[in-house]
C-alpha cells in the first residue's frame, strides 16, 4: 500500500506503519459503541457536598497549594471562524428586513455592549468612517468585513485565545488573558508563580507572545505573581490518516499522503509533557468576568481538595503493597476504599483469592492517573455526558461519553442516554504521576476503540477522516474517574459571537 517515499514521510512525522494500518482498519469496520449501564446521577457516580465539607475541601487545597507544582492546562489552538458562523452567512446572503428576529439583527442592536466594540470604532475611524453612522443605516456588511477580515480585527483568522471576551474600565480582555487571572488564583505556588500551558497551532505562535508581551508585566503587577507560561502544538505523530469513501488513503497534489490533526485526542502527548503534580483541565472559551469568578475559584479548590486528598490515601496504600508491608487485615479497608470511595469494581471473587493475588489487583486498579471531573445540571447543552459504562468482565466504570460513541438506534441505550441529568463542561482536575512521583504514560490508559470518523469536504472531494479517543473521553477512558456536581455558573462557553451578548459575559 505505501511507496518507498510515503515510508519516508510516516517515519518522519514519527508514526509507525501498523498504527495507520489500524486506523485504516477502524475506517473500513468503524468503531464498537460503547455499552451503556446507566446514566451517572446524583448519589449513583455523581458526588455534591453540602456547605462544611466544601469549606473541608476547599482549606485542605489552600493548605497544600504552597508546596503543590500546579499547571492549568488550556486547549487554545481552535480557530475562532466558526465562532462568527452567523456574520460569513449574512455576507453571502444579506438581507434588508431589520425587523427579523435572527442572530445578524440581535448582534448589531447590541453591538457596542461587545468588548471588541472599540477596538473596532477606532479601526472603522482610522479609514474615514463612523460606525454609529453605518449602524443607523444598518450597512452592517463594511462592519462585518472589519471584524473578520485583515482590514480590521481579523478575528476569522485568530484563535479564540485572542478575541477580546471581557470589557472593563481599564480596558478589554482576551480570553487568554482570563484564564490568566483565574491561574493566579489557584494555580499559584509558595514561590509566588502561576502556571499555564495553553496547546496551540504553530502559526499563532507569534501572535500569542506579543499579547503576552503587551499584558503580561501589568498583570503580575496587578496580581502580585510571577507567570510561568508555555505553549506547545499537536505532535505530527498524533496525525490520522485521511482516506476515500473506498478507505483508500488520499494524495496531497505533490503526491505525499494525505493527513489530518486527530482532534483533541492528539493533546494526550502534550498532557503528559506536563510536569506538574496537579492539572487542571478547561476550555479557552469558559471564562466569566471577575464579578462571576467568585464561584469558578471556590469549585476549583473544591475539585482539587478532594482529589488530593484522596490521592493522599491511594499513594499511602500503593506504597503499602510495593513494599510488602500490607498485612492481611489493610485488604478489606483498600478494597472498600476502592469500591465506596473510587467507584471502582473488583473481581466478583476477588475474596476467595489468596493475599498476593489480592495485592496485585488492589496495585493494578489504584496504579493509574486519576481524575475528578466537574458535572453541570444538563441545560440542553450538546456534548458529552457522565454514565455508568460495562466493561470487560462485566466490569463497570465512570466514563465521560459523547452521543456518538451511543448506538442510539438501540431502544435500551438510547433511553439511558434521555436519562443523563448531567453534561461535561470539560472541568478537570488530574494527577498524572504515580505513587513515586514518576509521571505514567497516559497511551497506557487508553481506550482505541472510541475514535470518531469524520466527512470532510477538501477541494470539492468527500474525505474521510478520523479523530483519535477523546482526551477526556476515550483518551481518559483508564483513568480513575470521580465526577462532583458543580454550578451551572461555572460554564459560561463562548460558541457562536453572541455568546458574548448573554449577561454573563457583560458588564
Amino acid at each position: 500500500m505505501f511507496t518507498p517515499n510515503d515510508l519516508v514521510q510516516i517515519r518522519q512525522k514519527g508514526i509507525e506503519v501498523a498504527k495507520i494500518e489500524k486506523q485504516i482498519n477502524h475506517f473500513i469496520n468503524g468503531f464498537p459503541y460503547i455499552r451503556l449501564s446507566r446514566p451517572a446521577v446524583l448519589s449513583d457516580g455523581i458526588l455534591s457536598f453540602d456547605e462544611v465539607e466544601k469549606d473541608r475541601y476547599i482549606e485542605k487545597y489552600e493548605q497544600l497549594l504552597p508546596d503543590l507544582r500546579v499547571v492549568k492546562f488550556v486547549p487554545a489552538s481552535g480557530a475562532a471562524s466558526r465562532m462568527f458562523k452567523s456574520l460569513f452567512e449574512f455576507k453571502e446572503k444579506p438581507f434588508n428586513d431589520i425587523k427579523v428576529s435572527n442572530p445578524i439583527n440581535y448582534f448589531f442592536s447590541y453591538f457596542k455592549e461587545i468588548a471588541f466594540y472599540e477596538d473596532l470604532d477606532n479601526t472603522v475611524k482610522h479609514d474615514g468612517l463612523e460606525v454609529d453612522e453605518l449602524l443607523k443605516n444598518h450597512d452592517y456588511t463594511p462592519i462585518i468585513d472589519y471584524i473578520l477580515t485583515e482590514k480590521g480585527l481579523n478575528y476569522s483568522n485568530l484563535p479564540k485565545g485572542l478575541i477580546k471576551f471581557h470589557r472593563y474600565q481599564e480596558g478589554a480582555r482576551t480570553s487568554v488573558e482570563e484564564h490568566m487571572v483565574e491561574a493566579a488564583e489557584y494555580a499559584r505556588d509558595v514561590t509566588n508563580t502561576s502556571r499555564l500551558h495553553f496547546t496551540i497551532s504553530p502559526e499563532h505562535r507569534e501572535k500569542f507572545l506579543e499579547l503576552l508581551a503587551t499584558v503580561q508585566t501589568n498583570y503580575e503587577k496587578k496580581l502580585k505573581t510571577q507567570f510561568d507560561i508555555s505553549f506547545s502544538i499537536q505532535k505530527p505523530s498524533t496525525d490520522t490518516i485521511a482516506v476515500n469513501l473506498d478507505n483508500q488513503p488520499l494524495r496531497n497534489t505533490d503526491g505525499s499522503l494525505m493527513f489530518r490533526p486527530g482532534g483533541h485526542g492528539s493533546l494526550l502527548d502534550n498532557l503528559e509533557d506536563i510536569d506538574a503534580d496537579i492539572i487542571f483541565i478547561k476550555n479557552i472559551d469558559n471564562v466569566v468576568p471577575d464579578r462571576l469568578k467568585g464561584t469558578t475559584f471556590q469549585y476549583k479548590k473544591l475539585l482539587g481538595g478532594y482529589l488530593l486528598m484522596l490521592k493522599q490515601r491511594i499513594n499511602r496504600y500503593l506504597q503499602e503493597i510495593n513494599t510488602h508491608s500490607i498485612v492481611s487485615v489493610d485488604i478489606p479497608e483498600i478494597a472498600v476504599f476502592a469500591i465506596e470511595k473510587l467507584q471502582l469494581s473488583i473481581p466478583n471473587n476477588f475474596y476467595s483469592l489468596d493475599q498476593e493475588e489480592q495485592c496485585s489487583i488492589l496495585f493494578k486498579i489504584l496504579n493509574r492517573p486519576f481524575r475528578v471531573c466537574g458535572m453541570v445540571k444538563n441545560e440542553g447543552e450538546p456534548g458529552g455526558g457522565p454514565f455508568w459504562v460495562w466493561g470487560a468482565n462485566n466490569g463497570q466504570s465512570l466514563q465521560i461519553v459523547e452521543s456518538s460513541q451511543i448506538n442510539l438506534t438501540d431502544k435500551d441505550q438510547h433511553s439511558i442516554f434521555c436519562r443523563s441529568t448531567h453534561f461535561n463542561p470539560v472541568d478537570l482536575v488530574c494527577c498524572t504521576k504515580d505513587f513515586t512521583g514518576k509521571r505514567f504514560k497516559l497511551i497506557d490508559f487508553v481506550d482505541e476503540n472510541t475514535g470518531f470518523i469524520s466527512k470532510k469536504s477538501i477541494a470539492g472531494k468527500t474525505v474521510k477522516a478520523q479523530e483519535l479517543p477523546g482526551l477526556w473521553n476515550g483518551a481518559m477512558a483508564g483513568w480513575i474517574t470521580l465526577f462532583i456536581e458543580v454550578p451551572v455558573i461555572t460554564f459560561n462557553p463562548v460558541k457562536i459571537v453572541n455568546d458574548l451578548l448573554r449577561k454573563e459575559h457583560l458588564e
